[in-house]
């Protein structure tokens, strides 16, 4: 099985909610780890809230705030390996969801430039046969 998700964020949408917002907005949307590895560098913050509405694509949801059986904004967390490669963790409903549907290989690419945030996400999983 494969699923896939992509979500573009115009990063001055994070900068306008991070001014307006500040602390609230990030302890609501981002994880302790995503918010010491950003350091408030907001291109960061959009890519990172790419990645959440992305995985929430892959999984075939949307976002809780959008849809009673979406993920919540903390339920995927974006960080990166020393090499610098991003990979994600999911967490309660979203674990939840990709353990239903067999996913078990998770991918990501992260990228930013021109006032815009991109990811892409890609899920493996195995086709469950039942009897």
């Amino acid at each position: 099985m494969l699923a896939t998700g992509v979500d573009l964020v115009n990063i001055s949408r994070v900068e306008r909610a991070l001014t307006r917002f500040g602390e609230r907005f990030l302890h609501r949307i981002y994880t302790p780890a995503e918010i010491l590895y950003s350091r408030n560098r907001v291109a960061e913050l959009a890519v990172r809230f790419a990645a959440k509405e992305a995985t929430a694509k892959a999984l075939g949801v949307g976002m809780r705030m959008l849809s009673p059986i979406g993920i919540g904004w903390q339920d995927v967390e974006t960080l990166n390996a020393p090499s610098g490669k991003p990979y994600i963790i999911l967490y309660n409903r979203a674990q939840e969801l990709a353990a239903a549907q067999n996913l078990t290989q998770w991918a990501i690419s992260l990228s930013h430039d021109n006032g815009m945030a991109i990811a892409f996400v890609v899920a493996l999983g195995y086709i469950s046969f039942s009897e």
